[in-house]
This record gives C-alpha cells, structure tokens and sequence, in this order.
C-alpha cells in the first residue's frame, strides 16, 4: 500500500459524486447495491458492509452512509468509488438471511468491485458487517485477493450468551483497524484488546471515549479517526 492519495487525483471538491443503482449476483440471488462514484483517477475502491438484518441493518444504516462519505467525498481526500449492498433477505436482495453464509454475499460485492474499477479494495464493514468482512478477507477465494485494507467498525465480541471469536485473524496480515466505542453494548474494552491483540500485524485498536456501538453523537469522531488511519496507511 505505497500508493500516495495526496497528488493521486485532481481537485474534485466543486463535484457531487455520482449514485448509481445496480443488482449484484449473489450465491443466494440477486443483491440490492448502490455505488458512489468516485474519482477516474482514484487510486483504490472500497466496500461497506451492514450491520445486523434482523436488527434492522441495511446499506442506508447511519454508520455505514458516515464511513462511505469519509471514502467517497473529496473533501476528505480521497474521492474513492464506494460499493454498498444489502445483505441477502436484506431490502430488496434475494435469499434468507443465514448468519454466516453472507459473507459470500461480502465475496460477490468484491467480485464485482474489482470487475468494475480493476483497483485494490479497501473493505469496511460495520458490526455484523464488519465481522463478515473478516470471514470474506480470511476465505481462500479469488475474491479476497485484492483487498489491501481492512476496517471493522464495532466488532462485535459478545451478544447475549454467544462470545464471537476471531481466529483467522492471526494468519490476516493485511493493515487493518478496529474502530469501537468504549461503551460498545456488544464488546467491551478488555474483549476487544484481547481480539486485537491475538490478530497478525500491522493492526491497530482506536476506541471513541463515550461512544456506544453506533456511534451515537460520536459519528463525526469516528469519521476522523477513520480517515486519519487512512491517509497513515495510504501514502
């Protein structure tokens, strides 16, 4: 990750990126997409996962709108094209939610991403997203190749009496950061620490003060952590 963003592209700031409608082709069926157009000249691209359906997660979850302006927006400063899709039984996605098997469906939105922009992939995903983006980053599919950067906001390490474990990331040795509240419902500090601390280099582990798992009132904090690790990794 040698690429440099700060004269990778020209200054799109007066430009609104463009949305665009699509249908991805999932293992379970058709997918319900959107992509922000980014800069021609971007460097990389990037996809955003959900958090839980049956919590109510979909691609237009407040977290996951946040973390795409961060990518997408020029005054940010990196104008990436941003994927984002509603897990299967999701909106209008086809299929029954499974748990597990969607990160597939995270498989599919890369098989698509780079078929689209042919350039590396940053992948974020949020909560339940997040963690089936690591499940995706850790298959041995073709997919998964081209992902340079990982990003799990709110990583869930407890639910109830169900403990969330994380064993392939010790072999991920892709840049990554874990970006949680310190008042996270579904992961404490310690749960956390532990997570990272078991998972191969290079990592990193940002926790917001008084932040809760969505960020409430602590979006634009999670924003700016966000795109400082990234200009970090990035140039």
């Amino acid at each position: 990750m040698n690429a440099t963003i700060a004269h990778a592209q020209p200054d799109f700031s007066q430009v609104a990126p463009r949305l665009r409608s699509l249908d991805l082709a999932g293992p379970a069926g058709r997918l319900e997409a959107v992509v922000n157009e980014g800069s021609p000249t971007a460097p990389f691209a990037a996809l955003v996962c959900h958090p839980h359906p049956l919590g109510g997660g979909n691609l237009h979850n407040k977290v996951v709108y946040h973390t795409m302006k961060v990518l997408n927006e020029p005054r940010w400063g990196f104008n990436f094209p941003v994927l984002r899709f509603n897990f299967r039984g999701t909106g209008t996605s086809e299929g029954i939610h499974d748990g597990e098997a969607e990160s597939g469906d995270v498989l599919a939105a890369l098989d698509w991403l780079q078929n689209e922009f042919k350039r590396p992939i940053i992948l974020v995903g949020f909560s339940f997203g997040a963690a089936m983006a690591i499940a995706a980053c850790s298959s041995s599919s073709q997919s998964s190749a081209n992902i340079c950067a990982l990003v799990a906001l709110g990583l869930p390490a407890q639910n109830g009496n169900r403990a969330y474990q994380y064993s392939s990331l010790e072999h991920l040795a892709l840049p990554k950061i874990f970006l949680s509240g310190d008042h996270d419902e579904f992961a404490s500090t310690q749960q956390l620490t532990k997570i990272v601390a078991a998972a191969a280099d290079p990592k990193k582990l940002a926790l917001i003060q008084g932040s809760d798992h969505f960020f409430t009132g602590h979006l634009s904090a999670m924003q700016q952590q966000l795109a400082a690790w990234l200009k970090e990794q990035l140039q």
